[in-house]
């Protein structure tokens, strides 16, 4: 029998004069929506923290649509800090929901955000804390179905046996569908099996248990995924897309909450999808078409925004929001709506060629933190293999611009071990981000020098499913240990701050992003030898899932330095983003000749496939030529 759906909170309340943090886990928080009284209920977990997990605008949304849909109430959790866990486990408490202090165990659809995947352990982590049997296999009737969607879908398979399905794209419609459907056949009294089945004619809606793993002819280690026999579902899984973005609501955020956030603002998504087209980037591919909101709608909705929530800062979020045909307007229309409020607006990450000396001006307003630029690539060379688009002309331009409107603060993103890199161009990213200092002590006067800042933030290369770099390899992480050293020994400058992404957190993201459904023992494994947030650097250890893979016979980083063969059926190709996998191969061999693709929202469609296999277009508001 499902446990019951009650408070519980009773329980839970003892243990939080002994953890850390005791404000991620009390309820009666302001703006929550849920409908006690609703007959069906759905629990949405963010597999982190509360302060991180909060500010995610893609459960914000669900969290809304679900709660607007006639009938079914949503409420949240999110995973508790090992503090709370080890707590929670002695004293027998379930994990419980936020806003009812309900047993997750006792909702009828529990579902997973799935943001990037270094989260991997924590779904078990979750899963374990509620009382739900970790295997979808070993699921019975009365425990509720456990669905995953979000960014990191697009290659499902090393989470597969844990998921009883995956939403595939944006889910605003999709998952009121599939509760829907649930709670029709529920109530039809169909068995788990049968609900299973109905739920994968929900399209966009992946059921790994009617797929099975075929090697026949198999090319990669892991083979592929097929149709069981006799199964009626899609070869392929295409993603959803909500056609009419305009229409959505840009204000999804509505809870205020007790304690300060990872991202504590108000955050509007003025657009959808990007197609700059950089080769190494995931969700350049998985979030197109592009599809932009009106500067009226987004005015409108920060207003708003700020009168629900209190906030003294409003970020313009989406992919690259300087590409907004209408940005500058946007932003001045803001910046004068809001003079003299003390609320300023930002914008997370500028494009290089958008960010000129008025919109620096209009992102300004009346506070200036820092800015953040993404040159990728150190030289230009390497930066027209990853289709990056941008000069140290445009760098040089954007930097002078934001330093002689007052900013003293500018962070360079890059990445390393692309494909092609070579040590020049290592040597390239110090002598871009001496330059940048240089160009800052040229503009800014001597006497305010004191507070120039200029850091570098370096990422590992992560080959991506759906992506042109797909069949890479990546970097062995004693060769990327090594090329973090010579940038670090590159730097002549002092004032230059140099920060390096962890190469063996890097080894497992690459793992998972490559890997097939035998990975999950993998994960498995990784968490019952105590792995969870292995996204915090203090809590992430590679013996652990080196020692999961030594039991189960594999080799980490075999699996991520393994180079696939242009013809391979890979293992994530039954689910898709609609993007063409003949696109992908000339990306791939234009990129062999460093030859740059156009954005086709400046020019002509470059023939990805998108469009017309999801039946969708790009949207714009005004001209980006």
């Amino acid at each position: 029998m499902r446990c019951a759906y009650r408070d519980r909170f009773s329980e839970l309340e003892p243990l939080l004069a002994r953890v850390e943090k005791p404000s991620r886990y009390i309820d009666h928080e302001w703006g929550t929506a849920s409908k006690p009284e609703a007959a069906y209920r759905a629990c949405l977990i963010y597999p982190d923290v509360y302060e991180v997990g909060l500010p995610n605008q893609g459960i914000a949304i669900l969290y809304a649509a679900l709660n607007r849909a006639e009938g079914i109430s949503c409420e949240r959790s999110y995973v508790p800090w090992v503090d709370m866990a080890d707590e929670m486990r002695a004293a027998g408490v379930p994990l419980l929901s936020l806003e009812g202090a309900a047993p997750v165990a006792s909702f009828d659809v529990v579902g997973f955000h799935i943001p990037h995947e270094m989260a991997a352990t924590n779904y078990l982590e979750a899963l374990d804390l509620a009382g739900i049997p970790l295997l979808a296999a070993d699921r019975g009737e009365d425990d509720p179905l456990v669905i995953g969607g979000g960014p990191s879908v697009y290659n499902p398979e090393p989470l597969a046996p844990f998921f009883d399905a995956f939403l595939i794209g944006e889910g605003e419609e999709s998952l009121v569908e599939v509760c829907r459907e649930h709670e029709r056949l529920r109530d039809a009294g169909a068995a788990r099996a049968e609900i299973l089945a109905g739920l994968a004619r929900v399209p966009g809606t992946y059921v790994p248990a009617l797929y099975e793993v075929s090697h026949e002819g198999a090319c990669t280690r892991h083979g592929y995924t097929v149709p069981r026999p006799g199964a009626d579902v899609p070869e392929v899984v295409y993603k959803r897309v909500v056609r009419d973005f305009g229409a959505t609501d840009p204000v999804s955020q509505s809870i205020v909450p007790f304690t300060e956030l990872v991202h504590d603002r108000l955050s509007i998504e003025v657009l959808r999808g990007c197609a700059r087209g950089c080769r190494f980037c995931q969700a350049g591919i998985t979030y197109r078409p592009v599809r932009e909101r009106t500067p009226d709608q987004i005015v409108a909705a920060v207003s708003r925004g700020l009168a629900r929530t209190g906030y003294d800062e409003v970020s313009l979020t989406s992919l690259s929001t300087t590409d907004h045909s209408c940005c500058s307007q946007i932003l001045s229309r803001l910046n004068r709506g809001l003079e003299g409020t003390g609320v300023s607006v930002s914008i997370p990450s500028q494009r290089l060629d958008a960010f000129g000396v008025d919109m620096a001006l209009e992102v300004a307003g009346e506070k200036k933190g820092g800015l953040t630029f993404a040159p990728e690539a150190g030289s230009q060379r390497l930066r027209d293999i990853i289709n990056k688009n941008v000069t140290e002309d445009d760098l040089e331009r954007a930097c002078r611009a934001a330093f002689g409107a007052g900013w003293r603060r500018v962070k360079l993103y890059f990445m390393m071990g692309l494909p092609g890199e070579r040590d020049e161009d290592i040597v390239a990213i110090a002598e871009l981000a001496e330059r940048v200092l240089a160009i800052a002590r040229e503009v800014v006067p001597k006497g305010q020098r004191g507070g120039i800042q200029v850091s570098v933030s370096v990422s590992v290369f992560i080959p991506k499913a759906h992506t042109p770099f797909q069949w890479c390899a990546q970097l062995d992480d004693a060769e990327v240990k090594r090329r973090q050293r010579l940038l670090i020994d590159s730097v002549r400058d002092r004032a230059i701050r140099v920060h390096c992404h962890d190469a063996e957190t890097s080894l497992i993201e690459a793992v998972l992003s490559r890997g097939g459904r035998d990975l999950a023992p993998l994960v498995m494994g990784a968490w019952r030898r105590g792995a969870r947030f292995d996204a915090w650097s203090d809590q992430f250890s590679l013996a652990r899932w080196e020692e999961a893979a030594e039991e189960l016979g594999l080799d980490l980083r075999a699996i991520a330095e393994e180079e696939f063969p242009l013809d391979a059926r890979l293992p994530w190709e039954h689910v898709s983003p609609g993007v063409s996998r003949g696109f992908l191969l000339r990306e791939w061999r234009r990129a062999l000749a460093g030859k740059t693709t156009d954005d086709c929202t400046r020019s002509s469609c470059t023939g990805c496939g998108i469009c017309p296999t999801l039946g969708a277009e790009n949207v714009l508001v005004g001209d980006r030529s």
